[in-house]
C-alpha cells in the first residue's frame, strides 16, 4: 500500500478556525473569488479551501452555496453603494440647491459606472441573473454610511431634483427605472460589450454625455 505524503507546504485542513471569525474568513474568501472571477467563481468548497478549513466546517455558518452567495452579493451591493457615496459627498459641496440636486444624480451614475469598471467581478455578482436571480433587497447595503442601497440612492437623488424644482413632480414616478436602465446598459457595454476596448478617456466622455442625456430626458 502506498502512503501519500502531504506536500511540505500544504497546511492540513482544520475543523475549527483558530485565528478569528470563521464566518468572516469564509465570506472574505467568497468576496475574493467574486472579485476575481464573478458570480460563477463563488464556490463554497473553494472558499473553505482558501480559509484553510475542512469543508464540513463551513456548514456551521453557511447552510449551502446559496447562503454564501447571498452574503457575497450583499457585500457587492454594499460596496457599490459606498462607491456611489464617495461621489455623493463631492456633490454635497455644491451650495446652490438645484445645482446640488443635479450633481447628486450625476454622482449616482458616476459612482455606478466607475464601480462597474474598477470592480467588474463584484458588479457582475451584484446583478447576476439566472440560478441566483433575486430582487434588489432593501437591506444588504446598509453598512454604507447613508444606510441606502444603490437603488435607494438613485431615488434620493431624484427626490432632491423634485424638491428643488429641477424635475417636475408628475415626471418623478418610476423615473429611477429609466435612469437605471440607461446607466446599467452603458456599464454592460463597457465591461462586456463593444466598448470594452475603448480607451479610458473615451469611456469617461461617453459616460458624462450619457449622464447629461439622462438628466435632460427625465
Amino acid at each position: 500500500m502506498t502512503i501519500r505524503k502531504r506536500p511540505p507546504h500544504a497546511a492540513p485542513p482544520r475543523e475549527t478556525y483558530r485565528h478569528g471569525d470563521l464566518r468572516r474568513a469564509l465570506l472574505d474568501a467568497g468576496i475574493a473569488l467574486a472579485r476575481e472571477g464573478g458570480p460563477a467563481a463563488v464556490v463554497l468548497r473553494e472558499a473553505t479551501r482558501q480559509a484553510g478549513v475542512a469543508p464540513n466546517a463551513a456548514y456551521r455558518h453557511f447552510a449551502n452555496h446559496q447562503a454564501l452567495f447571498d452574503a457575497v452579493r450583499a457585500h457587492a451591493l454594499g460596496a457599490l453603494a459606498q462607491a456611489i457615496e464617495r461621489e455623493w459627498r463631492k456633490a454635497l459641496r455644491v451650495r446652490e440647491p438645484a445645482a446640488q440636486a443635479r450633481a447628486l444624480l450625476r454622482a449616482v451614475g458616476t459612482g455606478y459606472l466607475g464601480f462597474a469598471q474598477a470592480e467588474t467581478g463584484l458588479f457582475r455578482t451584484a446583478f447576476v441573473f439566472g440560478q441566483h436571480e433575486v430582487q434588489v433587497p432593501p437591506d444588504p447595503a446598509r453598512t454604507a454610511a447613508l444606510g441606502l442601497n444603490p437603488f435607494e440612492l438613485l431615488g434620493a437623488a431624484l427626490d432632491a431634483m423634485v424638491a428643488t424644482g429641477v424635475l417636475p413632480a408628475e415626471r418623478r414616478p418610476q423615473a429611477e427605472y429609466l435612469a437605471w436602465s440607461a446607466v446599467h446598459g452603458m456599464a454592460l457595454l463597457i465591461i462586456d460589450g463593444p466598448l470594452r476596448g475603448t480607451p479610458a478617456t473615451a469611456r469617461r466622455a461617453l459616460g458624462e454625455r450619457l449622464l447629461q442625456m439622462v438628466e435632460n430626458g427625465l
